[in-house]
């Protein structure tokens, strides 16, 4: 850079608009010893670019690759959490180059002092900034542990008790009202064949109006599912951390939407996704536990319980019960006369056996939990072999599988209890950001954070945070 007969372009990109910046971003592992060669390079490349630079140019550190990403935001996107806590809180005391600091000392009383940080490329105010790529980089590892590095977690902190907890209180009430409607509108449905018609009486104009407007929270919370899988895809990975609220929410929303079409096309089946999306709403409350500390960690200890330790619980055991169940279907021959019986009884009234599958299959699970029934073995040809098909479900599934998942559930709790905070403050961020996405653009400008201040830098004023 500094060779006068073969000077180095500092400035000069690859095929995909990395510059110099980004490519020690890229080489950066996490470790120690490589976070400080890295640091080393990075301030020695942007320090003597800047005393070679013209008047007026743009810095190196400013220059965006074909992705839209300058060096910070690359190492926010990548997870390189060394390098980007040194370059969010970077300072320099010299004069030449204190115009390159992120981090600017406003006082010192002893052992207090106060600063101030940059939020250029930080904050929501702009376009792709760092504090979104990390909140919705459901591909970056230890995006929780970044979300820690100052300022992003005051930041964070500062905008939830500045405007993000009342609104969120705000949306809690509001999701509280349309639930007791929802309830409500279920517990009074008509029966019949639908669509009914509209009597003149006030039960039944409040009845209306409350099934329309169960249907509007449908087509929001659809629409808003929609534009979230869009802005952040679903991930099962990222289910772990993000937590499944969004899907639930969608889902309850298609299945109302769903339950209108039928009830409006006049099928009596439309009470099926009905008390199916009252059951997911009423299950979605606990979203709302995201504004409390202590149910917060509680909700996502479950949820991981949910995906991990009862998920693959339930795949193993819908194994074991599908299979014992067709072996116990072929061995059970009905009676001949049990059989006549049946064919000339209606639909109605016939007595469901062990020859058809679905029936065993509930009768299993019922042995699992403990409430089977063992009188109708009596009367049966292989007993013996139907004793050891019982006893063997019995021990993998009563005595093995429930037994297991008691222990994994348990290891599960005390493994998640560590990081359960970092997690819930990660969901809670997610939220925050939401909220403020769905202020108008002038409320959210003057609900911004930081603070306009004049520095004596050739840059001149700069929005910091303190």
């Amino acid at each position: 850079m500094e060779n006068q007969y073969r000077c180095a372009d500092s400035r000069d990109h690859d095929s995909l608009g990395n510059t110099v910046l980004h490519a020690l971003v890229i080489i950066a592992d996490n470790t120690v010893e490589n976070t400080e060669f890295i640091v080393r390079m990075y301030d020695e490349v942007l320090i003597r670019d800047t005393r070679l630079a013209l008047k007026g140019e743009v810095s190196l550190e400013a220059f965006e690759n074909k992705h839209g990403l300058t060096p910070l935001k690359l190492a926010a996107k990548m997870g390189k959490i060394g390098l980007f806590r040194y370059l969010v809180q970077r300072e320099f005391t010299d004069e030449e180059t204190k115009g390159l600091s992120r981090k600017f000392t406003d006082w010192i009383y002893g052992l207090i002092h106060s600063s101030l940080y940059d939020m250029i490329s930080i904050d929501t105010s702009e376009e792709n900034s760092v504090l979104e790529i990390i909140v919705f980089g459901n591909t970056i590892k230890n995006r929780q542990e970044m979300l820690q590095v100052e300022p992003l977690r005051s930041l964070l902190e500062e905008k939830w008790q500045r405007f993000a907890s009342r609104i969120f209180l705000v949306n809690f009430l509001v999701y509280v009202v349309y639930l007791g409607i929802f309830t409500t509108v279920d517990l009074s449905r008509k029966e019949g064949q639908p669509p009914f018609p509209v009597e003149n009486t006030p039960l039944d104009w409040f009845r209306c109006i409350g099934e329309l407007v169960i249907v509007l929270g449908a087509v929001y919370f659809f629409i808003k599912g929609i534009v979230d899988f869009k802005r952040k895809p679903p991930r099962i990975k990222s289910m772990y951390n993000d937590g499944f609220n969004e899907i639930t929410f969608f889902l309850q929303a298609s299945l109302l939407l769903v339950c209108t079409v039928l009830y409006v096309f006049g099928w009596r089946a439309y009470v099926g996704p009905l008390v199916l999306s009252l059951a997911l709403a009423w299950i979605n409350l606990l979203y709302y536990s995201r504004g409390s500390k202590v149910l917060g960690i509680y909700n996502v200890m479950i949820q991981r319980i949910i995906l991990s330790d009862i998920f693959c619980f339930l795949i193993v055991y819908l194994v074991f019960l599908l299979g014992f169940s067709a072996a116990v279907v072929t061995l059970i021959e009905e009676d001949p006369l049990d059989q006549a019986l049946n064919r000339s009884q209606t639909l109605e009234s016939r007595k469901p056996t062990f020859n058809n599958i679905r029936f065993t299959a509930l009768e299993l699970f019922r042995f699992t939990i403990g409430i089977g029934d063992l009188e109708f073995k009596d009367q049966m040809e292989y007993i013996e072999v139907f004793y050891i098909l019982l006893i063997g479900y019995i021990m993998l599934t009563y005595i093995l599988l429930l037994n297991m998942l008691i222990a994994l559930m348990s290891a599960t709790v005390e493994r998640v209890s560590r990081e359960s905070k970092s997690i819930w403050k990660l969901q809670r961020s997610l939220t925050i950001l939401d909220l403020e996405r769905s202020l108008p653009l002038c409320l959210r400008n003057r609900l911004r954070s930081g603070v306009m201040k004049t520095l004596c830098l050739p840059t001149g004023i700069r929005t910091c945070f303190r």
